[in-house]
């Protein structure tokens, strides 16, 4: 289990694999009086915003083969490298958002892609914010689910999306000493269906 930045690229993978293989989903042939139902893919989406409400961006998750496909798009944060993670607990409560609990951790690891015992599911690569505001990234949560099995994301409290006042370390446990959780969002399953 392990994870993968897959790019960062304007053109999104997530959302461009999941509208092709919708896309073929619906390509069966009806008759004049039968219409086809619309292909829809279940997706989990956080809308990421700051203790007063200042929308910081978004954060859409799919499941692609063997694991969680995770699009991050952050907007309106000051420049330079910042933490980012899932949290254990749908939850976001200003102004420090402690309410969305530690990493999301199921399969019980410690912090960071440099700590010999990490990582946490929850965990990603320091999300660069340009001098534009904005950050995109890309990345596979290899070994997780949306909804079922042992590393499932959505599970009884759900979960949620922080991003951090500063850059994490990538090793120390339990949180890569990436300071203050500035903006937070909660996610959300929903139903994506491609544009026709």
């Amino acid at each position: 289990m392990g994870h993968q930045n897959i790019g960062k690229s304007g053109t999104s993978i997530l959302l461009a694999g999941l509208a092709l293989s919708l896309a073929a989903c619906g390509s069966n042939e009806t008759s004049e009086t039968e219409t086809a139902p619309e292909p829809v893919e279940e997706i989990a989406r956080a809308a990421v915003t700051s203790a007063d409400g200042t929308p910081h961006g978004e954060v859409i998750i799919g499941e692609g083969d063997g694991g969680l496909i995770v699009k991050i798009d952050a907007e309106g944060l000051e420049p330079g490298p910042r933490g980012v993670h899932i949290h254990t607990t749908g939850l976001c409560e200003g102004p420090d958002f402690t309410s969305a609990g530690g990493h999301w951790n199921p399969t019980e690891n410690e912090h960071g892609f440099e700590n010999p015992n990490g990582a946490h599911m929850g965990d990603f690569f320091n999300l660069e914010i340009g001098e534009d505001g904005k950050g995109s990234v890309e990345a596979r949560i290899e070994g997780a689910s949306l909804k079922d099995g042992a590393n499932a994301l959505m599970d009884a409290d759900g979960a949620a999306f922080v991003i951090h006042a500063g850059a994490d370390d990538l090793k120390t446990d339990p949180s890569g000493e990436s300071g203050g959780r500035i903006a937070c969002g909660v996610f959300e399953m929903q139903q994506f269906k491609p544009v026709q």
